[in-house]
């Protein structure tokens, strides 16, 4: 992280890394995804009697990639996160969850409310500088598979809502009439979008051609958990030795 990468995560409480995955990543990544898909036998607001993947199904959201092999637990430490990941949550970091959003239409499985926020605090997800060095909560890696052009909806921010020192507005929060002060990001396929949770965010209603697909990877302070499940590394043998430690469960000692 370069002193304007620093300047601009302090300033907004996200930064957006363009082309952190290759194209050969992506092709896989995708890959997985359309097999997911195809899988899924019991489509969302559709009849019981609905063929696989009916029109109506307007998004999908899997807890755990990792069990679907080495192209996403290849994210668990991709190289070009780490640094950034190190200085803003310390050493020993840990990844505390995952999941995935394919958004075909409208609103996702969070729907469009903002949330986050600097205040109230949250021991859990809190953002703060003291003698220049920053301290984290947990901290989000989303991974966006297309593109997100503008105007087509994705991942929406208050930029500076991890320092305010007042609530954020109940009214405001509906992504369905954003607040002037909101700001959508728009992202090429393969760039990620790094941001504290302590960080107001949502997502605004899809409105792409195509499909929304964002991997989400969470990491934590060392001796923090948000997720009440853990990881077993023991469940992946295939991990290395670097990968395992950031799958430790949360503490201090011994690291």
């Amino acid at each position: 992280m370069n002193a304007q990468e620093w300047y601009l995560f302090d300033l907004q409480g996200y930064l957006v890394l363009e082309n952190v995955l290759t194209a050969a990543q992506l092709d896989a990544l995708n890959a997985e995804l359309d097999r997911q898909i195809a899988a899924v036998s019991a489509p969302v607001n559709a009849p019981v009697n609905a063929p696989v993947n009916a029109p109506d199904r307007t998004w999908f959201r899997w807890d755990g990639l990792l069990p679907w092999g080495p192209p996403f637990q290849a994210l668990i430490d991709l190289p070009p996160l780490m640094p950034y990941l190190k200085i803003l949550l310390g050493e020993g970091f840990r990844l505390d969850h995952d999941y995935t959003h394919v958004i075909r239409q409208g609103s996702g499985p969070i729907g469009t409310r903002l949330h986050g926020g600097g205040t109230p605090y949250d021991p859990c997800q809190y953002y703060h500088v003291h003698n220049g060095r920053m301290y984290n909560g947990l901290t989000a890696v989303a991974y966006e598979l297309r593109d997100v052009r503008p105007g087509e909806g994705g991942f929406a921010c208050i930029p500076g809502s991890h320092k305010s020192n007042a609530p954020f507005p109940d009214e405001w929060r509906d992504l369905e009439n954003p607040p002037a002060c909101m700001q959508p990001v728009a992202v090429s396929a393969g760039s990620a979008i790094l941001f504290t949770e302590a960080l107001t965010h949502g997502t605004l209603p899809w409105r792409g051609q195509g499909e929304r697909r964002t991997l989400f990877y969470k990491y934590s302070p060392r001796s923090n958990a948000w997720a009440r499940s853990l990881y077993n590394p023991d469940e992946f043998p295939s991990l290395t030795e670097a990968q395992r430690r950031l799958l430790l469960s949360p503490g201090v000692y011994p690291y």
